[in-house]
């Protein structure tokens, strides 16, 4: 059984910067993908990023040149590094990891911009 432990999060002002963190706390096999949700008030879930065993990335648009992930599949962490913050980056962001078909979830950590 994985657990996701997520770490990061908290207030920032417009065009500052925030690094999450998420690290898997059992033994991990076989990660197929590693990668970050985000939920504002109101709005849907959607994929922030992800990078795939082989090192291969993927963002959403509004945070392409802005936010970059990372991560190290041995050892189940991963990272997402987010600059020049905006407002509407604000939500609960949830990091995951897809391990043999089955998608782990970490906790939610809040990153709230203000202008």
């Amino acid at each position: 059984q994985v657990q996701l432990v997520e770490s990061g999060g908290g207030l920032v002002q417009a065009g500052g910067s925030l690094r999450l963190s998420c690290a898997a706390s059992g033994r991990v096999f076989s990660i197929n993908y590693m990668g970050w949700f985000r939920q504002a008030p109101g709005k849907q879930r959607e994929l922030v990023a992800r990078i795939s065993r082989g090192g291969i990335t993927d963002y959403t648009d509004s945070v392409k040149g802005r936010f970059t992930i990372s991560g190290d599949n041995a050892k189940g962490t991963v990272y997402l590094q987010m600059n020049s913050l905006k407002s509407e980056d604000t939500g609960v962001y949830y990091c995951y990891q897809t391990v043999q078909m089955r998608d782990y979830w970490g906790q939610g950590t809040q990153v709230t911009v203000s202008s």
